[in-house]
Formats: structure tokens, sequence, C-alpha cells
């Protein structure tokens, strides 16, 4: 008998158990519910001056905001330096930011390694008179059977390897800066005068009289501003709202003034950073703009009907967004029920802001906190510190 009242009380004590552990779950759902909710009396309501409207249609254009950079086309930006170095013998005054023209002296480079080349050249030539003229004596003598062709082989072998010689000679003037043509006519200089390929303006110097210059180290540097262009970095999300020939805005950030633009190219290629490269070009510069400088770039999409509510509807609280629907009298009390409803901003124009419910939750038919929205957020979070 007094085992089975030892079971009969477990049981009895295990079932008021599960009774309260229910009830605590019970509890905790109803407080988490009623979390979203608060109640203001009516004198509250009337001194807060809480505002509720509907929420309407909007035709708004979503603007993007995207970073970017001036730049200039490869094409016209050049490094300058030659293939063989020497002694800086003549540098007229040429500093950075100076305008230049194409074909203006901007250093003349001394080297007597010039004079060999030259000299070579001139040696060659010679040869290959000589041996074009044998070449031709020998050719005739073979049709004839007075030589071997042995020999007219051997002759042919040097006239050949003597006009390579000397095209790779005049190849090799030509790139190093001297006139082949002053060379023929025996003007050798131990000189070569480096000019600019374009027109625009200096940013680099690296010379100065005296100096020598190693191969292939650049002495100045050239940028053509007149085809300036903006480089933007989209980001992936955001590629299917823009395409070639949509118009951009740019702001300067270091000045207000805006100017216009449309886009040229929209790269294939996603970055490791998740953006996409887009080339934009000016419409009109009308100022002078610097290459390297930092832009703010403005790209409005399509313009699309939303639902939207005035800015001041909208609560960030703890890193989201949050608005207030009214939802009337409470029965037989003086209070008003209002509940918060967290949702998405979408594109902003003119104090209106589009409002994406986050739970397919329709938004449309309900009555929103216009204004007085911060007053009931702080209400519900004093309440919840009293809890």
């Amino acid at each position: 008998m007094k085992t089975y009242l030892y079971i009969i009380l477990l049981c009895f004590l295990a079932s008021c158990g599960a009774e309260t552990t229910t009830d605590t779950a019970t509890e905790q759902t109803n407080t988490v519910a009623e979390s979203n909710f608060v109640n203001m009396t009516d004198a509250q309501f009337k001194n807060a001056g809480i505002q509720v409207i509907s929420p309407v249609e909007k035709i708004v254009s979503n603007t993007l905001k995207i970073n970017g950079m001036i730049e200039v086309p490869p094409q016209n930006l050049v490094s300058i330096s030659i293939p063989i170095g020497g002694f800086v013998k003549v540098q007229p005054e040429i500093l950075q930011g100076t305008y230049v023209k194409q074909g203006q002296m901007l250093s003349v480079i001394e080297n007597p390694d010039f004079i060999q080349f030259q000299q070579d050249y001139l040696d060659t030539q010679s040869k290959l008179e000589y041996t074009a003229a044998d070449y031709k004596r020998q050719t005739e003598m073979r049709e004839e059977n007075v030589n071997s062709i042995k020999v007219l082989q051997q002759v042919t072998s040097d006239y050949k390897s003597l006009q390579t010689r000397l095209k790779s000679l005049e190849q090799y003037l030509k790139t190093i800066g001297i006139s082949v043509a002053e060379v023929k006519k025996g003007n050798i200089t131990s000189n070569i005068t480096v000019s600019s390929p374009i027109n625009g303006y200096v940013t680099v110097v690296n010379v100065n009289a005296g100096k020598h210059i190693s191969p292939a180290e650049v002495m100045f540097e050239i940028v053509n501003t007149d085809h300036l262009h903006a480089d933007l970095n989209v980001f992936e999300k955001d590629l299917p709202k823009i395409k070639v020939g949509q118009k951009v805005r740019f702001q300067l950030n270091n000045d207000n003034e805006e100017f216009e633009g449309s886009i040229y190219l929209i790269n294939h290629k996603i970055n490791e950073d998740r953006t996409v490269n887009v080339h934009v070009h000016f419409d009109d510069k009308g100022k002078t703009v610097l290459p390297k400088t930092f832009l703010k770039a403005y790209i409005e999409t399509a313009n699309q009907a939303v639902t939207a509510l005035p800015d001041d509807a909208f609560i960030f609280s703890e890193g989201k967004d949050y608005i207030f629907s009214y939802l009337g009298k409470v029965q037989n009390k003086d209070e008003q029920t209002f509940e918060m409803i967290e949702v998405k901003k979408g594109a902003s124009e003119n104090g209106f802001t589009e409002v994406i419910p986050v739970e397919n939750r329709e938004i449309k038919d309900l009555k929103i906190v216009s204004k007085g929205a911060f007053t009931l957020m702080a209400k519900m979070k004093n309440i919840g510190e009293e809890e």
C-alpha cells in the first residue's frame, strides 16, 4: 500500500509541474505577442499630437548613389622614356603643370654610343652597295656557266644578310630618335631630342641638366584632359537597374556644383568587392576637373508607383525600421491601441518613402501614425523596462 501511495504522490507532483510549465510558456507567449502593442490614454493621445493617415500611392524614382573617380583614357596618359641611357645635355624650363604641344622638345640626351650606331649604319650601307654589285655580277656569270653554284650561293647569302642588318640598324636609329635621312647625308650626332608625343599637361618631371637617364626610366608623364571620363563602382545587386545611355548626375567631393553625363560602357567582369566598373562620359565638364578626383554620382532609375508614407512615419531602432498602425479605441476604456510593425524602406522622394512589409503583410489598408511615432516608441520602451 505504501508503494502505491508513493507512486500516486509522484504522479500528482509531476502533473502540477507540467501545469506550471504550461502556464509559464503561455504567459511568455502572450508577453511576446503583446510586446508589439502599446496603449495610450485619450489625454496622452491628445497631448502627444499624434496624427494618423492612410498610405498613399506615389510615383517615385529610385536614385542610386555611387562613388567614383575621374579618369583619363589610357591613350591620353603618356609616360616618356628612352630605350638607351644618356646624360641630360639640355633641359628647358618645364615644370609640373606646364602645357606642352605634340612634337615640342622636352629634353636633349647625349651619349657617345649614338655615334657608333650611326657609323655602323653607314658601314653596312657601303658594304651592301658593294655586295649588291657583286651579287648582280655573279648571277650573270652563273647564267653563262662561268662560275660555280657555290660561289653564287655565298654571295647571295652575304647580300641578304647585309640587307637585314641595314634594315635593323635603320629601325634602331628611328627608335632612339635619330634621323636616318640626316645620317645618310653624313650628319652624325651624339644627341637625341626627346619630344612630347601628345598635347597635354606635364604631371611628372624626373630630369635635370647633367643627370644620367637609365633605359626605360620615366622622364616625364603627360596627361591630355580633353577626354576625361568617370569610372563608377556599381554594386552587383544594382546592376539590373542601369543601362548604356542612362543619364548620370555628378558632384565632386570638394564642390557642390553638379554636371551631367551618360553611361557609355558597362564592364562584364565583377570585381572582388562585388562591384562592376561603369564608364561614363561627361556631357560638358563646364570647368577644369583633374584626374583622380573623387566624385559622387546619382543615377535615376525608372519611375514606378509604390505604397509610400511620410518620412516622419518611420522609426529606426536597433538596426531595423518600424511604423505604428492605429488600431482604434479600447472597448470600455479611455485608451487608444497601436501596433508596431517592422518594415523596410524603399525609394525616397519629396518627403515620402516607399514602405515594404517584412512579413508580406498588407500595409495599404491600415491607418498609420504619421506624427508622434517617436512618442509611441518611447512609451513602449518605458513599458518594457517596467515589466
